[in-house]
This record gives C-alpha cells, structure tokens and sequence, in this order.
C-alpha cells in the first residue's frame, strides 16, 4: 500500500515538473503575469527617469537657463519640479504644476483684438511691510474706469485692484507709445527717492499672471518691477549717489493657440523690462503750471519715442531720467512710455506657472517636517502607553486591592486627590471657560478652512477669498465657543451666565479690532495701502453683533441646557494640603517645559508660512498645513496628559489652569521664533515696518496659544475623568 502511495506522488510530480517544463518552452507566447509587469513597469520607469535626468544634465552643459519660454527651459523647468506635479497619497500621478497649485481653476480664452487691461496690485518692498497702491506713485491716472468687486479678505489687506492705464489688444504688438507727461514737484521726488531707496517693486498682473521680470543670463526671474534704481558715484560720474526712475516698460505676452483643442487665445506668460529714459519732450506738451498730468493724443509725438525717426528705448547711462529737480527749481517733467510685443509660445497654459515656482523649496522639506513633527508625537505616544498601559494599570490594580482606610492612608499618589481633582477652578473661572472656548473656536475655524482648500471650494486666485472664509468660519463658529465655554462655567458652579457668554463673544474680537484699530491709525497717516476703510470696519462690526454674538448665545444656551459634567468622584468641602513638588512641576517652569514640544512640532513649517506671509512667497500645500495641524493637536494633547499625570503623582490637584498654560505657552514660543525670523530673514527699514510686524505676529501667537491651551484643558479633562472613573472609590 505504502508503495501505491508512493508510486502515486511520484506519477504527480513527474506531471507538474512536465507541465513547468512546457509553460517555460512556451513562455514567449503566454501573458506576462503581475509580477512580471510590476518588474517591468519599475524597468521603465527607471529608464525613463535616467533619461530625463541626462536630458536635464545635457541641457545645462550646453548652457540653457530655466526661466525663458523655449522648449528647452520648459523641459528643465518640468524636470525640476517633477516632484511637485505628484498627485495623489498613495499612488503619486504626474499632474501639471496649475492643477496642483490652483485645483478647479480653466483656463480663460481671449478672441483676436480683444482690449485687455493688466491689474494693478500692491507697491511693496521686502525692506518694509508698507505697501502703496500703485495711484499713489506719480503717474498716468487710469484710462478707463473699470469697478472690480472686492471681498472683505482683499479690503482687510488692503488690496484695492484697478486696472492699469496700459491699453492691450491681443495679438497686436506695438512699438513706444505715450501716455502722459507728468509734473513730480520736490515732495513727490524725495519720497520716489525713499521708495527707490527701500527696493519698492510695483506688481501688476494680467490674466492672473503676476508680472515677471526674467533674466536669461542670470538664470533668474523674479515677480515686479522697480520703481527705479540707485547707481553710485563710480557709475554716474558723479561725486555722489544719483536716483533714477523707470518710466517706459516694454511688456512681451506670450500666447498660445491651437484650433484642435479650442477657439481663441490662451496668455502663457507675462513679463516686463523696465527702461529709465529722459524722453526729449516738447515745451508745447508739458503739463501748464499748477496741473499734474496732460495725456497725449495719437497725433502728438514725443522724439525719442513715438516720432518717425525715434530709436528703439533702451536703458543707456547717457539718457537715464534721474530725480531730480529742473536747474532752476522747476518740476520734473516725466513722460510715460510703454510698449507691446505678442509672441507665440510652445508653452502650454498647465505649465504656464512653473517658472513662478522653480526656485521655491522642494516638497521633500515639508515632508522633512511632518517627519519630524511625526517623531515628536511618536515619542509622546510612547511615553503615554508606557504611563496607561503599565503605570496608569498597576496604580489602578494596586488601588483596588485596598479595603481599609488604614492601607490608603499609607499610599501616596494621585488617588490620594480624588476628592479634590474635579475641584471647579478657584483663580478666574469665568476667563479660563472664556479662554477655553475661544480656543475651541479658532480650531473649529481653521479646520473647516483646510479642509475647504483641500476640497477646492477656495480658490487661490481669488484674492482675499482664503482671509475671507477664515473671517466667515470663525464668525459661525461662534456656537462651539459658546458651548464649550457654558459647559465648563456651569460645572463651575458659577451663575453669571449671561457675563459668561458676553465675555465669550466680546473677549478676543474687541481686544484684536482695538488693535487692529489703533495700528490702523498709524498706517493711514504712513498713506499706506493696508489702511482699512471705516467703511470695512464697520462691516466687521455687523458681523460681529449681527452673526457671531447670537450665534455664541445659540451655543451657551444648548451648553447651559444640558446636564452638568458628571465627574467619577465627590469633592471633598476642604481643600486638601498640596505638599511642595519637584522641579519640574513648579510655576512657571513647568509651563516652559510643556511648550516646547507643541512648537517644535510645527516650527519647520512655521517657516514656509512666514516666508509667503512676509516674503511673498508662493505656499500651496493645504494638506501639509491640515497634516501639521493635527499633528500639533495630537503633540498638546499628549503634552497636557504626560504634564497633567505627573503634577497628580506629586498630589497637586490644581490641574486646570496648568493644563491650559502647559500647551498654551507655544504661543510665547511662536513669538520669540517671529523675533529671530525678523533679525535673520527680514530687513525692515523704519520703526513702523518693524510695530506692524510685531503687531500682527502678537496677535497670531495669541490666537496660537488658545487653541494649544484649549486642546490641553479639553484632553486633561477626559483624562482625569478616564483614570478616576477607573478607581473604586467609598
């Protein structure tokens, strides 16, 4: 029998060898199997990107830059940010940079001839956070008055967009045509002289594309133009310094058509080349005396540009305009040029963005950074399990096993504080249930905003519209602030209900308008662009009173309604003695310890977000910031449990305001990041550039630091309750 058996398994194995040895003979003709694909798939992606890199290297050797609109830099340029066109969490698919950066957002077609007009934006410089608007700078008042609606995020910046005085018909270049001659009197000149002096840049766009200037041989491009430059003494030939003003600007717009696809004109590049030129401008055309400005008609001509016999306009130290004064004290007389070049492009309008973006930091930074932010609360998580799952577990266990007075008395511990943790806050409890729920609210707020860039409901482009919906969000979420703050007031014990839910609406609103307001003042005597409007602060007031206060009283109310918080343990009616404590659990050190983690987890982030606030750079990932953000809530929680379990162990039951300070210090550190930013990153000129920084980042790191601190209190609470809940206790 054994032998059949045998036999028989030997006659299987001689079938199967067979029929591997005919599915090898016959491999060239059957499918390939997954794995098969999966290896060659990887093969030719590998070989692919070999390639591309070799492209790349080969076209740097022959000494093509990355910044024009020929097909080689726009090969670089794709190379370059190949990692930044990766789409996707799991499985990375190869998008373009435009889908990346402005999700949802189609492309606009232009009919042939159509008038268009660039955009007017701010007149600012990295030297000085004061921008102008672009009519402020002595030039060419706007031809025609077009009204471009305005959200309240672009009033509270300051933004006022208009259209530029420069006329534009797709497809149809022209050569130096004039627009005006302009008197600049000497208070006007010292203050062009300060702005040339400062690096002031004037931005425009035109399609939503910001205005470039690039640099072939520097391999550079760079948004804006200078109001003007300052060439020293060795240049001029002049014993002293000389300010000179750019006042004709050739614009090139690349454009690309393609009947196939669609019908029209598609902008794929906007750019700029600022000339300083001292037109030769007749006596008959000047400005009369006390006017500011005289247009020029199409049959008056300027010689050196729009004559028969003018030259092309170019930047030549021999008729540079400088700033200055006539010899007899009489104004400057300026005359504004521009000119006009359409060029047809290989560029797609997807790719149009890339060179906007290619000297910005690579993706592999912010992924750096939630790695580190990662580390931080996995090393927390660690401590946390080691505290629930062996300490937290054996001090429970251990607890229960005692039935008499006697034993308990001989233990030490934070159960010996049962009867006083749940104790209501004696210190100021209506402002720590304020504090708490503002907090709540400005996470709510955030939140909802991320998650609304990530879902492509905001649009980028738009400007203002981000500023917006956090104004919006924070306003309706005034309910979640005036529940959480009822809540925690009525376990307080507390009955100024109706103080409560006043404090909650008015608190942080009033004390950041009041500074909004006073700063407010100080810019508009500076005639800065950012000054608000009476008008747009009293639409913040509406809002305020109109949406935000009932709502807060919709919460409170919901808040007070429902039962109070049900605490596993009774209070005792005295206060039990707090022996002294360990170092590390003394005021205010132990507030110092708890903050650093929160910031360190989003400190390297931190970092792109202030460098696009205050460097105008471009930041796009949304979902790195919602990464970030919860990370950061994870590391306070996780912070206020391991600060919270050590200050019970050593018998100190006043955990409440500790577990708000603990995380809520963060915000000190925020601050104290924002001054070395402002000595290492920033070259503020002025003490009022410096008071508006300062200012707006005071207010961040307070909004900063409430939410840290709310998400402390909120954690510890269920801690606390968790652990004493867990307790048998008479």
């Amino acid at each position: 029998m054994k032998n059949c058996v045998l036999k028989l398994l030997l006659f299987t194995a001689l079938l199967h060898c067979s029929s591997f040895v005919e599915a090898d003979e016959h491999a060239s003709n059957a499918p390939p199997r997954k794995n098969r694909n999966f290896i060659a798939n990887h093969r030719e992606k590998k070989d692919m990107a070999k390639k591309e890199a070799a492209k790349y290297l080969e076209l740097r050797r022959q000494g093509f830059d990355e910044v024009s609109n020929t097909k080689e830099a726009a090969a670089m340029r794709d190379y370059k940010l190949r990692k930044k066109k990766r789409k996707g969490i799991l499985r990375k698919k190869q998008s373009s940079l435009a889908n990346v950066l402005f999700p949802g957002v189609s492309p606009e077609d232009y009919s042939p001839s159509e008038t268009i007009y660039p955009i007017t934006d701010f007149v600012h410089s990295k030297k000085t956070n004061i921008p102008f608007e672009f009519y402020d700078l002595p030039i060419c008042q706007q031809r025609k008055m077009v009204k471009i609606r305005k959200n309240l995020g672009t009033r509270l910046q300051g933004m006022s967009p208009k259209p530029a005085p420069f006329e534009m018909n797709i497809k149809q270049s022209h050569g130096c045509s004039p627009l005006c001659i302009v008197n600049i009197h000497g208070k006007k000149i010292r203050w062009l002289r300060k702005l040339v002096e400062r690096q002031y840049r004037v931005l425009m766009s035109l399609d939503q594309l910001p205005v470039l200037m690039r640099s072939k041989e520097l391999n550079y491009a760079v948004r804006g133009y200078p109001v003007g430059f300052k060439a020293p003494p060795a240049y001029t030939g002049l014993n002293h310094e000389e300010y000179y003003l750019y006042n004709h600007l050739a614009f090139t717009v690349t454009y690309q058509e393609d009947p196939s696809e669609y019908e029209g004109v598609r902008i794929t590049g906007f750019d700029v080349h600022p000339v300083s030129v001292s037109h030769k401008i007749d006596d008959t055309l000047k400005p009369k005396a006390g006017s500011f400005q005289r247009s020029l008609q199409e049959d008056e001509f300027i010689k050196t540009c729009n004559s028969p016999n003018a030259e092309e306009v170019i930047n030549d130290p021999s008729s540079y305009l400088a700033l200055r004064l006539g010899p007899t004290g009489e104004d400057l007389s300026v005359a504004y040029t521009y000119s006009v070049d359409w060029q047809e492009s290989d560029l797609s309008w997807s790719d149009r963005w890339d060179v906007y973006v290619i000297g910005s930091t690579d993706d592999d930074v912010h992924f750096f950074a939630i790695v580190n932010s990662l580390m931080i609360v996995l090393f927390l998580t660690g401590a946390i399990a080691t505290i629930i799952i062996r300490t937290l577990k054996q001090d429970i266990a251990g607890y229960n096993e005692m039935h008499t007075l006697e034993e308990a008395q001989e233990e030490t511990g934070w159960k010996l504080v049962h009867g006083d943790v749940f104790r209501p806050p004696q210190n100021q409890p209506m402002l720590f249930s304020v504090l708490v729920g503002t907090g709540a609210q400005i996470g709510a707020a955030l939140l909802l905003s991320l998650l609304l860039s990530i879902t492509k409901f905001i649009n980028p482009l738009k400007k203002g519209q981000t500023l917006t919906s956090i104004i919006v969000l924070y306003v309706l979420c005034g309910s979640v602030a005036g529940f959480v703050s009822a809540r925690l007031y009525k376990f307080s014990d507390e009955k100024a209900w109706k103080m409560n839910t006043i404090m909650t609406a008015t608190l942080l609103p009033g004390c950041m308008v009041s500074i909004f307001m006073v700063l407010n003042v100080w810019l508009s005597f500076a005639g800065a662009a950012t000054a608000v409007s009476f008008f747009t602060i009293l639409s913040l007031f509406a809002l305020w009173v109109c949406i935000s206060t009932p709502l807060v009283f919709v919460g409170s109310f919901f808040g007070l309604k429902v039962s109070k918080i049900e605490v596993p343990t009774k209070t005792n009616q005295i206060a039990r003695f707090i022996p002294e404590g360990p170092w590390y659990s003394s005021q205010p050190l132990s507030f110092f310890l708890g903050g650093i983690l929160p910031f360190g987890s989003v400190c390297i982030e931190l970092f792109f977000i202030m460098s696009a606030i205050w460097l105008h750079q471009i930041y796009y990932v949304m979902g790195f910031l919602l990464a970030v953000m919860l990370i950061l809530a994870a590391t306070c929680a996780e912070v206020a449990v391991v600060m919270c379990y050590l200050q019970l162990c050593v018998e100190d039951h006043r955990w409440y305001w500790k577990a708000f300070f603990n995380t809520a210090t963060s915000g000190l550190y925020l601050f104290l990041y924002t001054l070395w930013f402002l000595v290492s990153r920033l070259e503020l000129v002025g003490v009022l550039p410096v008071v508006v920084y300062l200012t707006y980042m005071a207010m961040m790191s307070i909004c900063f630091g409430l939410f840290c601190g709310s998400v402390g209190v909120l954690t510890c609470f269920w801690f606390t309750r968790t652990i004493y809940g867990a307790l048998k206790v008479d």
